[in-house]
């Protein structure tokens, strides 16, 4: 059965937050949690979590109906790519409590995915004009919420500039530059424009019906180098905090199948194909099932 949150609204429908109760003299300096119903802990330790006979990832469903609500995901890129397990959750979803645990398992290079519509909004720069990255992460100018912060790089402080930036209600004024937190600029188009967890984490805050401000971060090793997590370190966290993990593969492939099915619908009652993400399906459908399927095979 396909997941409440994808069947009650559109995939370009987001949900609309509540405004925020504005001080006399000012912006708020809090946002509630979206969805209302997110719970502010950090994931649970499964202390008896079965031990797996072979590599799996879970149904992109179940991961889709964890993150709507507010729950993070652990996401997979390609193998051939940067071979990278991303802890993602909901901007709007995420508390202190959250955002504390977000940094201990992680790189703690913590990073915020949004439109590059609202960062123009929000008058968010790019970090600098050439970028030389190697898989041209679009990083902008770093940016802490002035008010309710102190230094601005504790986990309450960065959870509360997450929420800001998930605002609607946000303005460029409520910022200061630089910051702690480290806005990214995805792709119009999303995963089927660019393969990569900044376009993920847009891509399932947009299916889920969030704010379309998504948290994502690199999972690290526990050892004395602080590795990389690869994928089958990956499984074993997520098994052990009791995560849904997927691929950028998986959510290619399933964005690609859904709007097929959305155009079909509309060609149905005579209407052109549906505009949004149905205009990038050039990217191809088969080489995304295909893909996905070879990543569950390989050992």
């Amino acid at each position: 059965m396909a997941p409440a949150a994808l069947t009650a609204q559109s995939e370009s429908s987001v949900s609309q937050p509540p405004t925020p109760s504005l001080k006399m003299n000012g912006p708020p300096t809090d946002f509630p949690l979206i969805p209302a119903t997110a719970s502010s802990s950090r994931p649970q330790e499964v202390l008896d979590a079965p031990l797996r006979e072979e590599f799996a990832f879970d149904p992109i469903e179940e991961a889709i109906e964890a993150f709507a609500r507010g729950e993070f995901v652990v996401v997979m890129d390609d193998e051939g790519r940067e071979n990278e397990g991303d802890l993602i959750v909901a901007g709007s979803a995420l508390s202190t409590q959250k955002m504390a645990w977000m940094i201990k398992h992680s790189s703690g290079y913590i990073c915020v995915a949004l439109p590059g519509d609202r960062l123009e909004e929000l008058a968010i720069p790019m970090m600098v004009p050439e970028n030389e990255d190697r898989h041209r992460t679009a990083y902008t100018v770093t940016v802490d919420y002035k008010h309710g912060t102190t230094t601005g790089i504790s986990a309450h402080d960065r959870a509360l500039t997450v929420r800001a930036l998930a605002s609607p209600h946000a303005s460029p004024s409520w910022f200061s530059r630089p910051g702690h937190m480290v806005p990214l600029r995805a792709r119009p188009g999303g995963v089927l424009t660019r393969r990569g967890h900044t376009e993920s984490a847009i891509d399932l805050c947009e299916i889920a019906g969030l704010p379309r401000a998504g948290v994502l971060c690199e999972l690290v090793e526990d050892d004395e180098e602080g590795s990389m997590m690869r994928r089958d370190g990956c499984r074993r966290f997520a098994d052990r905090w009791g995560l849904k993990m997927i691929s950028v593969e998986m959510l290619a492939w399933w964005r690609e199948e859904h709007q097929q099915q959305k155009d079909s619908a509309c060609r149905y009652v005579g209407v052109a194909p549906c505009s949004g993400w149905g205009a990038h399906r050039e990217a191809g459908y088969q080489r995304s099932a295909n893909s996905m399927h070879q990543m569950q095979a390989r050992p």
